[in-house]
């Protein structure tokens, strides 16, 4: 596919005009609008993959612009909870950076690696995904922390699998199913 200019691309793209709407929501105060916006941002997240299989325009651009949407997602998510609720970060601190370092590290060793990010979008990463967003809900809107925690542990392993992941391969490459799936490959 020539065009970059496609509708699971435009979906992606939408996560970082997003992004500065959300951290705008977030210096002024406006939790429910930012939790919205969010929400939003995280469902075209996971329209964009199925679209773009749906529609035959899966393309190496379009994954390495998820992530980079996810990156810059989770980052502002991050930083905006902070800004909304900042009793509520420091209390899970622990979890917060666990989250945050999930997100960060396996792109550094992918950048170190590869000099690019990586674009496995594993199970493990989908399911961290919607464990991490589902229980945002929870904790910022008075319920148990539990859920998130759990979603803490869930995206640390998808991280230490993303990790594996770049060590084990010779070069870089886009929508791995699992570890499992690259070393039944090679074996």
């Amino acid at each position: 596919m020539n065009s970059k200019l496609t509708l699971p691309n435009l979906l992606t793209g939408f996560r970082f005009v997003a992004a500065v709407g959300l951290l705008w929501l977030a210096w002024y105060g406006y939790g429910i609008a930012f939790m919205v916006l969010l929400a939003l941002a995280f469902l075209t997240d996971l329209l964009d993959g199925f679209v773009a299989r749906l529609t035959g325009q899966v393309s190496q651009f379009g994954a390495m612009l998820d992530s980079w949407a996810d990156v810059i997602t989770y980052m502002t998510t991050a930083i905006g909870c902070w800004w909304l609720w900042p009793d509520v970060v420091y209390r899970e601190l622990i979890f917060v950076v666990l989250m945050v370092a999930s997100c960060l590290l396996p792109a550094i060793v992918g950048f170190s690696k590869f000099g690019c990010f990586t674009s496995y979008h594993t199970w493990g990463v989908k399911i961290a995904a919607a464990a991490m967003g589902l229980s945002l809900y929870v904790l910022f809107f008075g319920g148990s922390a539990i859920p998130f925690r759990v979603a803490a542990v869930i995206c640390t392993l998808a991280a230490i699998e993303e990790i594996a992941l770049t060590l084990l391969l010779p070069e870089s490459e886009s929508n791995v199913r699992s570890l499992w799936h690259i070393l039944k490959r090679s074996s």
